[in-house]
């Protein structure tokens, strides 16, 4: 079971007490979310850098036509190769009773809500049906509603359906969405999942924060792969080096050429997801 999957309640107070240094249990899971917020926050640039400046008009690009980074290997990855097929979804007038059961059924935070045609229209999520079920518990409370927002979850919390309890504009994401924005999209909007519509808005999936996370974050396998595939272009006998990979971290040994050891590890560090490179080599 992964690590972001489980996590007790003592593990996540610990995480939110300030200067508490990471135990060696819990580096790897700290090396792994680093990984993860540089890719949200390359993502985030390249949107940045593609915002038309004043008077300026936004080009009409086809998501699907975006240009794809051939540095960073994940950004290449679209939503549709993570997405979840098919997705769950519950109708408009569906009652709440039946929209907390399907949560309940699919293991789910949160469900799109559709319309008669499969659009996506709205999200219905654990939040809202909490505020729902704190309104039946107590339907006069007490004092002034605060802010704007509580008292708008107030309002809605009164509605008995899955179309008044929602909330909308839904924030969905295109099949063709690299990755790496739909991870920007779910961090922006502080959502755990996010509904994959085609271009007129109709369900065609779902993905999760997981899912994006795992995706960004290549496994230690992989990332040995690209070091020994890099080793061979710059060895005549790939065999003098032997790559061990564990938490991104690469350990090289063997006995190589003096002059070919600072090429080979500036090569090696310069590959996205390695965290650190360790030289186990002997320089001959």
């Amino acid at each position: 079971m992964s690590d972001f999957e489980h996590r007790s309640t003592e593990e996540e107070a610990r995480d939110s007490t300030p200067g508490r240094s990471w135990t060696p249990r819990e580096e790897p899971r700290q090396d792994a979310l680093r990984r993860y917020l540089a890719a949200v926050a390359a993502a985030a640039t390249a949107r940045s850098a593609e915002e038309p400046g004043p008077g300026e008009e936004r080009p009409e690009t086809p998501v699907a036509a975006a240009p794809e980074s051939s540095a960073r290997e994940p950004e290449t990855l679209r939503v549709r190769d993570v997405m979840q097929v098919p997705a769950a979804s519950v109708h408009g007038d569906l009652p709440f009773l039946d929209v907390a059961h399907t949560l309940a059924r699919e293991q789910v935070s949160a469900v799109p809500v559709v319309d008669a045609d499969d659009h996506v229209i709205g999200v219905v999520s654990e939040s809202d049906l909490l505020a729902k079920a704190a309104v039946m518990a107590e339907p006069h409370r007490h004092g002034p509603v605060g802010r704007l927002r509580q008292h708008r979850l107030y309002e809605k919390s009164h509605g008995e359906t899955a179309a008044t309890l929602m909330t909308f504009p839904p924030v969905t994401v295109h099949p063709a969405e690299r990755v790496a924005d739909a991870a920007w999209t779910a961090a922006h909007a502080r959502v755990k999942r996010l509904p994959v519509t085609d271009h007129r808005g109709r369900l065609v999936g779902v993905v999760s924060r997981r899912e994006l996370l795992l995706a960004l974050i290549r496994d230690d396998a992989e990332i040995r792969t690209e070091v020994e595939s890099l080793v061979g272009g710059h060895l005549l006998d790939p065999r003098a080096v032997e790559v061990t990979v564990e938490n991104g971290v690469v350990t090289m040994a063997g006995r190589l050429d003096k002059d070919l050891v600072p090429e080979l590890l500036t090569s090696v560090r310069d590959i996205d997801d390695v965290v650190d490179v360790v030289d186990d080599m002997e320089a001959v």
